[in-house]
């Protein structure tokens, strides 16, 4: 911006447009009405922050978590691999109830993690799915970097506008720059694109018909939406949000991947602990 006066060039419902005074300069940015953007979902979790007064041990609670977020088992299939496996007695309603209340723990370890990750790229795609929350439709909006897969962020909502994109967008541009954010040719990534992420190129793709797609994300919803249909739907928006953000930790820091030689997303991203550390943020048995 050349730093002289702008006037109010047009007042929209959710943002206002604003250019520079100076026709030479003509620049434009947007605002965002503080009423029409929330926090995004994934940093309004509820729950405990730790392990304390359990009466199983960790290592019997991770490796359900373990089942539970890595493979497609339902709470009494892991009920029972624990009784069988482990002689331990769990029911499924407790193990439904580690699976939930959990995610401000490991949200804990994100937070402490992505600061020792590089998350700038090339290219950050973003897309929004569709998921029930109690036979009611609600979207799902994802960001993902192209060469760790690594999901930035994510975002919850009964909604399918520009503002959910903003919420999406305004945390994943903590974290990390890229050059080009890739969407498809939904008009509600537009403007908080041009907006949040200043100087970078945004690139609207029409599947296998581009250059660039954005399989990429296309693939990431496959597998969230094959475990999502193990699920049969989610009960309510807290436990589904928290359900969510714990399937994007498991995929982030935990499960390998065939596509990146067997290392997590994090660890492409530049997360190299010791087997001590490890240990400290559950990585490791």
């Amino acid at each position: 911006m050349c730093g002289k006066a702008s006037f109010l060039h047009h007042d929209y419902e959710h943002y206002s447009n604003y250019r520079c005074a100076d026709k030479k300069c003509n620049h434009s940015f947007f605002v965002w009405k503080s009423a029409a953007v929330t926090a995004p979902s994934m940093s309004s979790l509820f729950g405990k922050h730790n392990f304390k007064r359990m009466r199983y041990t960790v290592q019997i609670i991770i490796t359900a978590l373990s089942m539970f977020y890595l493979g497609k088992n339902s709470f009494r299939n892991i009920s029972l691999i624990l009784k069988t496996a482990f002689n331990i007695k769990v029911s499924h309603t407790t193990v439904s109830n580690w699976c939930v209340k959990f995610a401000p723990l490991f949200d804990d370890m994100r937070i402490q993690l992505v600061s020792l990750l590089d998350l700038n790229s090339d290219e950050w795609h973003a897309d929004e799915t569709v998921v029930k929350i109690a036979g009611v439709k609600h979207y799902i909006w994802f960001i993902i970097g192209s060469e760790t897969r690594f999901v930035i962020g994510f975002h919850l909502s009964p909604h399918r506008d520009s503002p959910q994109a903003v919420s999406l967008f305004s945390e994943a541009v903590k974290l990390g720059k890229p050059s080009a954010i890739v969407s498809d040719r939904y008009s509600a990534y537009k403007v908080p694109v041009k907006s949040i992420f200043d100087g970078a190129k945004h690139i609207r793709v029409q599947s296998f018909k581009d250059d660039i797609s954005n399989n990429l994300i296309e693939c990431f919803n496959k597998q969230f939406k094959a475990w999502y249909k193990t699920k049969q739907g989610f009960s309510s928006f807290e436990s589904a949000n928290n359900l969510i953000s714990l399937f994007v930790f498991f995929f982030n820091f935990v499960r390998p991947h065939s596509a990146l030689n067997g290392l997590t997303p994090a660890q492409v991203a530049g997360l190299n602990l010791s087997k001590q550390r490890k240990r400290e943020f559950l990585l490791v048995a």
